[in-house]
């Protein structure tokens, strides 16, 4: 299963790695300026946006990729390891701890 994190802190990224990780979920991470987002996304099973740390252009973009890929998205305003923790608690696959 793969998710892409757009947004969040430089500093966290190994952090939101090792937590997607941890419970068997490979993870993307775009957290800079991005150009072409929706091309360099490719094929994923969720999106999680944290929304506080995320250009609008950003976020549009990648919220047309993922109505248009029927891709679910979760929205967050913060950008702690503890929010995409409880983001991945609900995309993991089953059987996962």
């Amino acid at each position: 299963m793969c998710i892409a994190l757009i947004g969040g802190m430089d500093r966290l990224e190994r952090r939101y790695v090792m937590e997607a990780e941890r419970v068997g979920i490979s993870l993307k991470v775009f957290n800079g300026p991005e150009a072409q987002l929706t091309s360099r996304m490719g094929n994923v099973d969720a999106m999680v946006i944290f929304t506080n740390k995320v250009s609008h252009r950003a976020k549009r973009e990648a919220m047309g990729a993922a109505k248009s890929r029927n891709i679910p998205v979760y929205l967050r305003h913060s950008c702690g390891v503890c929010t995409l923790r409880r983001c991945l608690d609900c995309i993991k696959p089953k059987g996962v701890i």
